[in-house]
Parts: structure tokens; C-alpha cells; sequence
């Protein structure tokens, strides 16, 4: 690669990538400011990764710019301790999400009569058991201050009272997609036998037919329902390895472009050198 068109390249890349970084740290100090606590959790984190951003390619750009080979010696470590960093994260990223999936149950009993149940029964979606997961996911929805944060934020989020906002009859409700969150959080399993009054209650005077735990737990009450449930953190594990996969199959992306932009940085810092050795 010629002389100039390496360094132009690596300039304008760098230039683009600080237009994100002010676009990022902008986010983040948008986040600051907004009275979602569970959002706010995630400020430091964006600040810090555009902040990062920045730095590096500030370095990258005056590198290029003033055709210095320490500049874009720096900036080529920088760039190979972040090539490295997200080949570590996806592949854990892939591993760690490899286990767990849903399992299809039969539909939901609406306390109407035999035929009605019989034909929703028909109708089949999944639930989510938290011992399919990951010992990772395991170790950190089961600690106690990483779930009572957790689930501060889905009480917050409303989430399951919207459910009867949405779902106006019980027919909508049982023929709904909902998110491993919703379909883990918001209703008791369906194992439990608990007939649906509407999206967001259950008759609970029936008894149980399951010994599961979570039969018991799941209360109607909007600030309860089934979040100290099993089924519910097995839908938040589900939901954070749907979120985790997207983000793994990102950074293959990312990794091949950094990739790129690093053969293209090596190339305008060996020919930086040689221009300083004939100078």
C-alpha cells in the first residue's frame, strides 16, 4: 500500500471513529440524566468505552496526520490489545450461550369451559427452566444483590402490568409472542394449572397440580407476580443470551474491520519509518 494512501485511510477511519466517540459519550451523558435507575447503572460503562474511543483515535488521527511512527506505534498496541480483548469476549460469548433453550408446554387454561380450554391447549409456547443455562448464568442471577437489582428494574420497566393494556381478551393474550421475560416473569409456569382471568391475573384459589416452588410464589400484586421466581430469572438468562448472541456475531464483524484497519495501520507506520530513516 502506497505511502500516502495508508495514511489518508488511517485519517479519516480515525476521524469518523471520534465523531462516534462524541456520539457515544453524548449517550451516555444522556443516560445520566434519565430517571430510569437501571439505565443509569449502564452510564459509566458508555462513558468509559467513548472516552476510550476517543483517546485512541485522537492517536490514530494525529499519527497519520503528522506521519509519526511513535504516534502509530502507540496506536497499533492500543488496537491490538482491543483485537484482542473482543476475540476473548466472543468466544466466552459463544460458549457461555450455547447451553439453554425454551421448552414447548401446553397453553394456558382460562377458566371457561372444556372445549375453549381444549382448543388453547392445542396452542403451544415456550417456557424457560434456569438449571438448562450456564453455570455463569446460574452464579450471578442467583446472587442476592445482583437479582434484587435486577429486579427493581423489571418492576420498574411495567412490563407485565402493560400485558392486559395489549392483550384486551384472553384468546389475544394466549396467541401472543411474548419475550422470555414476559413469558417467565409476568405468569406463573403453566405447570401450576392456574386458570387466567385476564394478561395480568390469575385465579389462585385453584390448588396447585405441580409441586414446583414457583407455583407458590407467583402473587398477583404488580410489585410481586413471579419475579422471585426460577422461571422468571431462567427468561432474564434467556433474554441476556439472545442480547449476548447478537453481540458475539457484532464483534466477529468488528473483529474482521479492526482487522483490516490494523494491516492498513501497520502499513502507514512502517512507511513513516521509512520516511524518517531517509530524512
Amino acid at each position: 500500500m502506497g505511502v500516502g494512501t495508508s495514511t489518508f485511510v488511517i485519517r479519516w477511519i480515525n476521524f469518523l471513529t471520534m465523531l462516534l466517540a462524541i456520539a457515544v459519550i453524548i449517550f451516555g451523558v444522556w443516560m445520566s440524566t434519565h430517571h430510569d435507575g437501571c439505565r443509569r447503572s449502564l452510564t459509566l460503562p458508555v462513558l468509559g468505552l467513548g472516552a476510550f474511543i476517543f483517546v485512541i483515535s485522537i492517536i490514530g488521527f494525529l499519527g497519520a496526520l503528522k506521519n509519526s511512527s511513535i504516534l502509530l506505534w502507540i496506536y497499533l498496541i492500543m488496537l491490538c490489545f482491543i483485537l484482542v480483548g473482543i476475540l476473548v469476549f466472543t468466544v466466552l460469548a459463544f460458549i457461555v450461550t450455547n447451553n439453554g433453550t425454551g421448552h414447548s408446554t401446553p397453553g394456558l387454561r382460562v377458566g371457561l369451559t372444556s372445549a375453549i380450554n381444549l382448543i388453547l391447549s392445542m396452542v403451544r409456547y415456550k417456557e424457560y427452566q434456569l438449571q438448562d443455562y450456564h453455570s455463569w448464568f446460574l452464579k450471578q442471577l442467583n446472587n442476592t444483590h445482583n437479582w434484587e437489582h435486577l429486579k427493581n428494574c423489571l418492576v420498574k420497566s411495567e412490563d407485565c402490568n402493560d400485558l392486559s393494556k395489549r392483550y384486551k381478551t384472553l384468546k389475544q393474550y394466549k396467541l401472543a409472542k411474548l419475550s422470555p421475560i414476559e413469558a417467565g416473569c409476568c405468569r406463573p409456569p403453566s405447570e401450576c394449572g392456574y386458570p387466567a382471568v385476564n394478561a395480568s391475573y390469575y385465579d389462585l384459589s385453584f390448588h396447585p397440580i405441580s409441586s414446583n416452588k414457583d407455583c407458590k410464589l407467583y402473587k398477583n400484586s404488580r410489585a410481586i407476580k413471579c419475579y422471585n421466581c426460577d422461571s422468571c430469572k431462567a427468561g432474564v438468562a434467556q433474554y441476556m443470551k439472545i442480547e449476548w448472541r447478537v453481540v458475539a456475531i457484532f464483534n466477529v464483524i468488528l473483529f474482521l474491520l479492526l482487522a483490516m484497519i490494523y494491516f492498513v495501520g501497520c502499513c502507514a507506520r512502517r512507511n513513516a519509518a521509512r520516511g524518517h530513516s531517509k530524512a
